[in-house]
């Protein structure tokens, strides 16, 4: 299992000097006419400020869906987009792009590079991809997004993140949660390989579901779904 560090919604990889988060889904909130009680912007652009002066990376991957709606960033989901770029390099961090399903306007918020994978380190060799479609770089670990997994105890919904050992073509996954507080996420319970809409998560009962306990300010790992749903 590679080294990673799980802090709300996203993970640091320490051998890479990244910080990596995904399912952002800009403009969430204005499509869908809610209002997060904190303000969608605020929120996501606080706590990636948080996560940035915690790690102090080199690099910030923002693994697909930046965005949420499929035609283009209105003018406030824009903006929202430029405010978190900023967050990255105000502190020294450069922001690295990937496109996910529903980046197909991504230009329309982000001038940028944009990435359809993106490899972080050759030694581990580590591919930062949404996951929407199955990469064609080989590596030993893929850090994907997309499925958005969140898992039910004590019948409470936890976002959780899913680590495959040797699941993909022999190498580690590690599925992110979404970043976004607006997304309830999939509960990993009930999911399956054809549920999760991922190439790379098809042997759903390999994967490990790991929950970050911010009031604990601790790492819950849990056994493989396989062995572990009869428990939920």
């Amino acid at each position: 299992m590679h080294d990673v560090t799980y802090r709300d919604r996203a993970a640091y990889l320490p051998f890479a000097d990244a910080l990596v988060v995904a399912d952002l889904h800009v403009g969430r909130a204005e499509a869908s006419n809610v209002e997060f009680p904190l303000g969608e912007e605020a929120d996501l652009g606080e706590r990636l400020a948080a996560l940035v002066d915690a790690f102090d990376p080199a690099e910030v991957v923002f693994a697909g869906d930046l965005l949420h709606r499929f035609d283009g960033a209105t003018v406030r989901a824009a903006e929202g987009v430029s405010d978190l770029v900023a967050v990255c390099r105000e502190r020294g961090a450069r922001p690295v792009v990937v496109r996910g399903n529903h980046d197909t306007a991504l230009e329309t918020a982000w001038d940028g590079d944009v990435h359809g994978e993106y490899a972080l380190t050759d030694d581990p060799r580590t591919v930062v991809c949404h996951g929407h479609v199955a990469p064609e770089a080989d590596a030993s670990l893929y850090v994907v997004g997309h499925v958005h997994p969140a898992i039910t105890i004590e019948s409470v919904r936890r976002p959780c993140y899913l680590y495959g050992e040797g699941v993909h073509r022999g190498a580690d996954v590690l599925v992110l949660p979404a970043f976004t507080r607006l997304a309830a996420g999939v509960p990993v319970e009930g999911l399956s390989g054809e549920k999760s809409g991922s190439p790379l998560v098809t042997d759903v009962d390999a994967f490990r579901p790991v929950v970050y306990d911010e009031d604990a300010g601790e790492v819950l790992s849990f056994p493989p779904l396989g062995e572990f749903r009869r428990m939920l």
